[in-house]
């Protein structure tokens, strides 16, 4: 029999997801947890929304992954500190970090009902600036290391406009930049950051976005697969990047589309 008194014992790797309980967040969990994962979800939810995320907590520990979920603002300096703070007390190997935060203000700059400085302000904070302040949290309390990676959500709002849409556009171009300038500082630390725009998803997200039947349609015509991109083809994604084979891909914007952006 093979000695194993001097195995070697593999620090538990884990993935820490911000907006966890729906969309590419959950999807993204779910992913990984199947990779070998374990799980630290940050979500945000009323009494009807915590059955499904108890859902996910059970798949998830279906595959013999732990989890450990916070329902709290993740753009709260208080809350992000508390939580961070309590990782690093269990000493937590955090091998992922996931922004996938969706909360913003659809509304136009110019008419009746238009988009306020607080609308605007708290837009960014939460979909793009949150990914800074999260990113120097994990590096600060020693939660990430060297092989470590970090993804934001962005979506091709970024480039394109549409009714309503403004404020989230302005988000996720200020995301794609942060993503190219954290990937810098922490390329170091041996840390990549990526930044994934996904084709269109029907998630609660984009359910909120009117007109968004529109969307899908088109979508679906465009698409060169004739489907919407699912947040399972968003969690494969993630797994892939996250391979020790993976280190030298950082500072991009990669579609996971299957071909949504490329096509007329």
């Amino acid at each position: 029999m093979p000695d194993t008194t001097h195995a070697q014992v593999k620090t538990p790797k884990w993935a820490l997801i911000l907006g966890a309980s729906s969309g590419f967040g959950e999807g993204a969990a779910r992913a990984l947890a199947q990779a070998g994962y374990d799980i630290v979800g940050v979500h945000l939810d009323r009494k009807a929304g915590l059955e499904h995320v108890a859902e996910i907590r059970r798949d998830i520990e279906k595959f013999g992954r732990k989890t450990q979920y916070f329902n709290i603002n993740a753009a709260d300096e208080e809350k992000r500190n508390e939580v961070l703070t309590e990782l690093a007390k269990q000493k937590l190997n955090v091998a992922v970090l996931l922004h996938s935060l969706a909360f913003g203000t659809l509304k136009p700059y110019i008419g009746g009902d238009v988009l306020t400085k607080m609308n605007i302000d708290m837009t960014l904070d939460v979909m793009a600036h949150s990914l800074v302040y999260w990113a120097q949290g994990v590096v600060k309390h020693g939660l990430m290391g060297k092989g470590g990676r970090i993804f934001s959500m962005t979506s091709s709002g970024s480039t394109r406009v549409f009714a309503t849409y403004g404020a989230v556009s302005a988000a996720k171009a200020a995301l794609e930049s942060h993503t190219r300038q954290l990937a810098l500082e922490l390329a170091p630390h041996g840390i990549a950051v990526n930044a994934l725009r996904g084709g269109v998803t029907d998630t609660p997200a984009l359910r909120k976005i009117p007109g968004n039947e529109k969307l899908v349609e088109i979508a679906t015509q465009r698409n060169p697969h004739h489907r919407l991109t699912t947040p399972a083809d968003l969690g494969g994604a993630i797994v892939a990047l996250s391979n020790p084979g993976a280190d030298w891909i950082t500072g991009n914007v990669i579609n996971v589309d299957g071909g949504e952006e490329i096509s007329a």
